[in-house]
């Protein structure tokens, strides 16, 4: 009995654990939104999560050289958009052009992979409780049936 209360409080603090992180995340994703001046070209802060996704060019995401430059490369945040009734579904739109990579400011540039990292992070807590809305229907559909 206790190994399954001990299970359960672990899993508790881990939830817990996890809307911290998630609050904190925002509050930091909102103010480098802000900082790197992504507010002039996007009007409202949450709308930044009606894009299906948020890359870099210019350089890396990957977690064994985060924020390496790739030389000779322009380092520009490009967010994309999906719609589905139009003839072509995906469009790249730039939220932010800095120039050659190895030129911006150490500074920016990691205020820049910071912002996208914690964007992801963000959606993909959103991503997870759509998928848990979609299964919760067929929850209901087991329960009604």
């Amino acid at each position: 009995m206790s190994s399954a209360l001990d299970r359960l409080k672990d899993l508790t603090n881990k939830i817990s654990s996890y809307e911290k992180v998630r609050k904190n995340n925002l509050v930091k994703l909102r103010s480098l939104f802000e900082d790197i001046g992504f507010s002039n070209k996007i009007e409202e802060f949450d709308d930044i999560f009606e894009f299906k996704a948020i890359n870099l060019s210019g350089a890396s995401l990957l977690a064994e050289n985060l924020g390496e430059i790739k030389k000779g490369k322009y380092l520009q945040v490009l967010a994309i958009t999906y719609d589905k009734e139009a003839s072509v579904k995906s469009k790249n739109i730039s939220l932010g052009y800095f120039g050659k990579s190895e030129n911006v400011e150490p500074e920016l540039k990691d205020k820049i992979v910071e912002f996208i990292i914690r964007y992801r992070f963000e959606k993909s807590f959103m991503t997870l409780e759509h998928y848990n809305g979609m299964l919760n229907s067929f929850d209901k559909k087991d329960e009604d049936g």
